[in-house]
């Protein structure tokens, strides 16, 4: 027996001593002290099923929305995610292989998993500690400053790649004939059209 135990034990004896003490001022017997005590103790049930299975069914309406097909299973609440910080889902198993090279690369790269004490309604009870995971998917998160950092390096690799490509097309190799004569100078486009559909 430990000490919290022994210490609850004896709480609930004095309070017990305390109410039979009571009842003996009040002309009572040892019987109806203990039928007073046993009325006194809340109800098991609060309130009825229907009653409950109402109260639940309006709480997963809350947070579900509209009952469809379409629900995103990975949505996460934007107001959920701790200021400062960027939560993204990445694969962490396909077809139960875990992926413990790419985990490894995403923690290298600044991301961690979320522990599901954070969000328990994520997760099943129970979870504590352990990453908030969804169909082969971990919630990880790293700090918003590198992530944009990381993203405006991309942009830039990106863009050095195009203007790259473009010197190739309108320029010649050294020692060759530049490409003035040409009466069709290169054009290369920016933006996205539809493709037209060969009738």
């Amino acid at each position: 027996m430990t000490e919290q135990t022994k210490t609850r034990g004896l709480r609930a004896s004095e309070e017990l001593q305390r109410r039979l003490a009571d009842a003996a001022q009040r002309g009572e017997t040892v019987a109806d002290a203990r039928t007073t005590t046993a009325l006194e103790r809340p109800p098991l049930r609060d309130e009825s099923p229907r009653d409950r299975a109402a109260k639940r069914a309006a709480e997963l309406r809350g947070h579900l929305g509209d009952i469809d097909e379409g629900t995103d299973e990975f949505y996460i609440d934007p107001e959920a995610i701790p200021e400062g910080w960027t939560y993204e889902w990445k694969t962490f198993s396909i077809y139960n292989q875990e992926q413990g090279t790419y985990i490894m690369q995403m923690r290298r790269e600044g991301w961690e998993p979320v522990p599901a004490s954070r969000h328990p309604q994520m997760m099943h009870k129970g979870a504590g500690s352990d990453p908030i995971m969804r169909k082969g998917m971990i919630l990880m998160e790293c700090p918003t400053e590198i992530v944009e950092e990381r993203r405006r390096l991309q942009l830039r690799s990106a863009r050095d790649q195009v203007k790259f490509k473009e010197q190739q097309l309108a320029g010649t190799p050294e020692g060759t004939m530049t490409r003035d004569h040409a009466k069709v100078r290169p054009s290369i486009k920016r933006n996205y059209e539809p493709m037209p559909i060969p009738e």
